[in-house]
């Protein structure tokens, strides 16, 4: 789809389609099997979902997609947390060397989607690795958690490895953490948001909310995919990125949800506090970026 198409899209408003998540996702990677950037297919994803939780599941996916591009049209899943949060010195999963692959073992604890591809975190000989395996691989044991009290559509699940064989092929190249996990942090902010854009866009349009309102989103969906095209790791795109969720957050504030159906507005409700996770750890990342900008 060009450009104009996009915001056109968005700004028609279609209706969303109701049912499970499964159903939303065999109908979105049909729906932008055409559409190339990972951005573009979250933004689409997002407008068309009824709920948050669906435009989450959406925008992940394209994040995914955008770190790893032959993960397109593949649900997929990245597991890095074990005990403690995400650090390299947490990792206790491990790669242990068996003829020309390896052999995985391991628990990650917090899992979103548990896809049919896991991306998971070990370590190596050499450092951390990033390896690709199948969720019916021989040895992978997926046990589904609890329902978090927000987007309860978005399944997660701890994940067991034991003795998993992972082929060379599998094995992503680079160091798992420099290249990969960490930027997929940048990369999740920018397709989770642009999803988000995506679903208020369309809401706005199906529900009538005031054009000065829309007009503000459509230029923050513009901006969002000006964003996704930036380096992830650098410490410009990470200023950017702060202004550009500081924007999303004054666009929320200004949202009147009277003229919502009561569905919309018991959901909206119920997953903003979606939208909080991980403020610190942004923070965070906006402080080191200033700080190697001087």
């Amino acid at each position: 789809m060009r450009d104009d198409e996009i915001l056109r899209h968005l700004l028609a408003g279609a209706p969303p389609a109701a049912g499970a998540l499964d159903d939303f996702w065999r109908a979105h990677v049909r729906d932008t099997a055409a559409v190339e950037r990972p951005i573009d297919r979250a933004l689409l994803g997002g407008a068309a979902a009824d709920r948050l939780g669906f435009a989450f599941a959406a925008g992940y996916a394209a994040a995914l997609h955008a770190l790893v591009p032959d993960l397109r049209g593949v649900s997929a899943s990245l597991a890095v947390t074990e005990e403690g949060p995400p650090r390299p010195r947490h990792v206790q999963a491990r790669l242990v060397a068996d003829g020309d692959g390896w052999r995985m073992t391991g628990h990650k604890r917090w899992v979103t989607a548990a896809g049919a591809v896991i991306l998971a975190l070990a370590r190596a000989e050499e450092g951390l690795a990033l390896v690709r395996v199948a969720r019916d691989r021989p040895g992978v044991a997926v046990r589904p958690l609890p329902a978090l009290p927000f987007v309860p559509e978005v399944p997660h699940a701890e994940i067991v490895f034991d003795a998993v064989r992972v082929e060379a092929a599998d094995r992503l190249p680079g160091d798992g953490w420099t290249r990969w996990v960490k930027p997929f942090r940048t990369v999740e902010d920018v397709h989770v948001h642009g999803a988000l854009l995506g679903f208020l866009s369309s809401a706005a349009a199906r529900f009538g909310w005031p054009r000065p309102l829309r007009a503000r989103l459509l230029a923050a969906v513009v901006t969002t995919r000006a964003v996704a095209a930036l380096a992830p790791d650098d410490a410009a795109t990470h200023v950017a990125l702060a202004g550009l969720l500081d924007e999303v957050a004054a666009l929320l504030a200004g949202v009147d949800l009277s003229s919502a159906d009561a569905d919309f507005r018991a959901r909206w409700a119920r997953d903003r506090p979606l939208l909080g996770v991980a403020g610190s750890a942004r923070a965070a990342r906006l402080e080191r970026a200033w700080a190697a900008l001087g």
